[in-house]
């Protein structure tokens, strides 16, 4: 039986592969903390963070379906990204380029407990990139 590279090689992370951005805010909030790195690779990570809660963290998918007030509850990778169903794909992210649907899209930031924490993971990295860089703040 033939598999996909990809496939292989989550199978031999044992499914660590979607989890990696944790380590990325591990490591950030230790830099934050060790104060002798830069503001670069705090930077860096901040950006590795919200890249990871953007596109690839667990969360529910939450797209509109018709009949239903909740949305879809299938898991998704990210809170920009939908399920695995086609048209919930890229769903979201559209809500948050249409201005007639943003309102829709950030109520779901915060449905349930998962999209919770991984909204406030990705405000605090998106705040830390931006003071890495304030002069006296917190790095010197």
């Amino acid at each position: 039986m033939a598999t996909s590279g990809a496939r292989t090689k989550i199978s031999r992370l044992g499914g660590l592969g979607q989890w990696w951005g944790l380590i990325a805010a591990a490591l950030l909030i230790a830099a934050w903390i060790n104060r002798a790195t830069g503001p670069a690779i705090v930077a860096a990570l901040s950006a590795l963070v919200l890249i990871w809660c953007f596109f690839q963290a667990p969360v529910t998918c939450g797209a509109p379906v018709r009949g239903g007030e909740d949305g879809c509850r299938n898991n998704a990778t990210g809170l920009l990204m939908g399920c695995h169903i086609r048209q919930h794909r890229w769903q979201k992210l559209k809500m948050l380029i249409l201005r007639r649907h943003v309102r829709e899209f950030c109520s779901g930031l915060f449905s349930d407990g998962k999209a919770t924490l991984v909204t406030l993971a990705a405000m605090g990295s998106f705040l830390s990139g931006l003071v890495a860089f304030i002069p006296g703040v917190a790095l010197n």
